[in-house]
């Protein structure tokens, strides 16, 4: 559903992200005069891998998931975009097919600025031009690094970073323990096996131990960081150390899984 009007928090969000925050007012002006805004229920297709790019985009409402796959079928999970993102496309520059899908993760609204505007206002803003190569270095650094957490970190260790950047992003003080984080983003075990590239039931397990250890939990649906600090020794490779949780007595920390290596292609 297309709207031209941002709301005041979508603006709010707009306004809020790091990268739009930084160009001219005047640039700011026009991506916002020349974009509209579309709306999309959750599960549907934003952009699809393959597809022609007929625009450039901002997460101003919602959550998007960035995906790919393999030819074997098996879905990636590249990252999730919270509002104040935007999707940097090489598109941009030179005209080129979708490389990813993306689709709405829960409702969500994006500011969709064409090709052509976009275009037009590379030729009015000489600052856009600069602005792009920074936004695209940092999403290539990101590929990069998840790149090398596929090759070279176990799943455990895969899924403890994925939880620290998880609360880094999206979570917020729980309200019924102090140091507890709860995580904003609704994500099942299925997406959780998706972003680490695992199967489900190797992540079902991995999980079962991290919360045995009392570094997760669970709370109406969502995911609780319990020990933040654990689970960043967990990333970094050494074992953490399980705190007492209320009402029981301190567990001892059970071993890490010792898998390393793990692909980009394995099940």
């Amino acid at each position: 559903m297309d709207d031209p009007v941002l709301l005041p928090e979508e603006r709010q969000a707009l306004n809020g992200g790091h990268w739009f925050a930084s160009l001219s007012p005047s640039l700011r002006h026009d991506l916002v005069r020349h974009g509209s805004v579309r709306r999309f229920a959750d599960g549907e297709p934003i952009f699809l891998r393959g597809q022609d790019a007929t625009c450039w985009a901002a997460v101003v409402r919602g959550n998007v998931r960035v995906s790919t796959s393999h030819p074997g079928g098996k879905q990636l999970t590249l990252c999730y975009m919270r509002p104040g993102l935007w999707f940097c496309d090489v598109s941009v520059l030179h005209d080129e097919p979708r490389s990813y899908d993306a689709h709405a993760h829960g409702p969500a609204a994006m500011l969709m600025v064409s090709l052509e505007h976009a275009q037009g206002m590379l030729r009015q803003h000489q600052e856009l031009y600069g602005a792009l190569l920074k936004l695209h270095a940092a999403r290539t650094r990101q590929l990069f690094e998840l790149l090398q957490d596929l090759q070279t970190l176990s799943l455990r260790e895969r899924i403890a970073k994925q939880f620290t950047l998880l609360a880094r992003r999206y979570g917020v003080p729980s309200l019924r323990q102090a140091g507890e984080i709860r995580i904003g983003l609704r994500l099942g075990q299925e997406e959780l096996a998706q972003l680490v590239s695992a199967s489900r039931q190797r992540v079902n397990r991995e999980l079962q131990e991290l919360r045995a250890e009392g570094l997760l939990g669970t709370d109406q649906g969502r995911w609780l960081v319990r020990d933040l600090a654990g689970l960043q020794c967990v990333a970094g490779g050494e074992q953490a150390r399980a705190l007492p949780r209320p009402g029981r007595a301190a567990e001892a920390p059970r071993r890490p899984n010792a898998e390393t290596g793990y692909a980009l292609a394995a099940a």
